[in-house]
């Protein structure tokens, strides 16, 4: 089974608040041109996407600087509707799966706002205590259904800065996660 983590792009889909939108338009028909083309415009933070070290932090590595192995990996996925913070004692719960795991993902519900004035809300995000715990076992990455792993009022990214710095890659505006909570997977 595969699963698409993805969200398709598109216009009109959700971006950061003041992020221009993407932009696709066609530059050649195969009707006209004989072959189809199209124009695309967007930010690096549209749709589903990888937040790397240089988005946050001067002088550290983009995507491209890190080894094909960085990006493949075992996953866990935790189950997060029902809290309002990601906690030390939830992530405690589920220790034994978590230190197997290169891709820590969380599903908060998040992915259903998709598209919606309410994808901005108030969503679950990681307590500092809790991030900070969670380095021990050097994951490659943390994902989110949500738009980012700091609340949208915190302008310091604390959890940006701590996983950034120990070159853990954040994935952010995941979807269909609801689909592997509870399964062992190999994430690409």
């Amino acid at each position: 089974m595969i699963v698409d983590l993805t969200h398709t792009l598109k216009d009109k889909i959700t971006v950061y608040p003041g992020t221009p939108d993407p932009a696709f338009a066609p530059l050649s028909t195969i009707e006209k041109d004989g072959f189809a083309e199209q124009s695309i415009g967007m930010t690096t933070h549209t749709g589903t996407h990888i937040d790397a070290p240089c988005h946050i932090l001067p002088g550290t590595r983009s995507l491209d600087a890190f080894p094909l192995e960085k990006f493949i990996g075992k996953g866990v996925v935790l189950d997060c509707t029902q809290v309002s913070a990601i906690t030390l004692p939830l992530l405690q719960q589920n220790a034994e799966a978590l230190k197997e795991a290169d891709f820590i993902l969380f599903y908060t519900g998040w992915q259903d706002k998709w598209n919606t004035p309410h994808y901005f809300d108030p969503f679950p995000t990681l307590t500092t205590e809790a991030v900070e715990w969670l380095l021990q076992f050097h994951p490659k990455a943390l994902g989110f259904d949500a738009i980012s792993v700091d609340t949208m009022t915190d302008e310091a990214l604390p959890n940006h800065h701590l996983l950034l710095q120990q070159e853990v890659l954040i994935l952010e505006n995941l979807a269909n996660l609801d689909q592997l909570i509870g399964k062992q997977f190999q994430l690409f």
